[in-house]
């Protein structure tokens, strides 16, 4: 089973444990391609840099720093937003286990936003002028990178849709709905799990107040959709919460 979201390593920890390998990693289904034999993985292994901790509210790297390194998360969650030239923030995604950071940098060699820890998190550096060689040797790793790419390029359409067409109750459905379907795609509950973000961040995500937020929280909650307590939440009722992020349910006002 994949290790719990709260992992925190201890001092105990032994550098050998940290050191270790791409096929013992519980979120390497996710960041590699099924089917790779041990020859290619061993190889993948070797490029591998540091696995670098990141204490909550750090940033791992920001906008305009030189493109490096890709950063696939070990465990632990992180918020990416851009900065605009009113100096307002702008939140563009939330990552968890098992995703890739800094894809945003490969056509301009910059990073076009801040990626900041939420909790104590750990990534693997994986510095790409390397890994672009192995494309050429392991052409299904290329075409695994490719489907991530495409993957995220949905994402950020779909955002675009959650953002320009839905209404409030749309969106904050859509939002617990992916969240849901991404913890199950990586073994842990689909209906009870934390919300590592703050609720203000989450109205910045969604382009909502953090009164908005609160208000949908309760109206969830009356409708007997979900449970809340602090950032614990359970979803009760995953169909209606389903049909209403797909337009097909309405929101009763309370």
């Amino acid at each position: 089973m994949p290790q719990p979201l709260t992992y925190i390593a201890t001092p105990a920890q032994t550098i050998s444990a940290l050191k270790a390998s791409c096929a013992n990693c519980s979120m390497h289904q996710l960041c590699l391609p099924m089917g790779l034999d041990e020859g290619d993985i061993n190889r993948l292994d070797q490029i591998i840099g540091r696995r670098r901790r990141i204490l909550r509210d750090e940033r791992l790297y920001k906008m305009d720093d030189p493109f490096r390194n890709l950063y696939a998360i070990r465990f632990g969650h992180f918020k990416t937003f851009q900065i605009n030239a009113g100096g307002e923030t702008h939140i563009t995604g939330f990552q968890m286990a098992g995703e890739l950071l800094g894809m945003d940098a490969i056509s301009a060699d910059r990073h076009h936003c801040d990626a900041v820890a939420l909790e104590d998190s750990e990534v693997c550096e994986i510095p790409f002028s390397r890994l672009e060689e192995l494309f050429g040797e392991i052409p299904r790793l290329l075409h695994h990178f490719h489907r991530i790419m495409s993957q995220e390029i949905m994402r950020e359409q779909n955002v675009m849709l959650l953002l320009g067409n839905m209404r409030a109750e749309q969106r904050f459905a859509a939002f617990l709905v992916n969240l849901s379907s991404r913890y199950a795609a990586r073994g842990y509950s689909p209906t009870s799990f934390q919300l590592r973000m703050s609720r203000e961040d989450i109205g910045n995500y969604l382009g909502l107040t953090i009164e908005s937020i609160s208000r949908l929280l309760s109206r969830f909650k009356k409708q007997g959709w979900m449970e809340v307590d602090k950032r614990e939440v359970r979803l009760l009722d995953s169909t209606i919460l389903k049909a209403l992020a797909a337009g097909t349910e309405n929101c009763t006002p309370m």
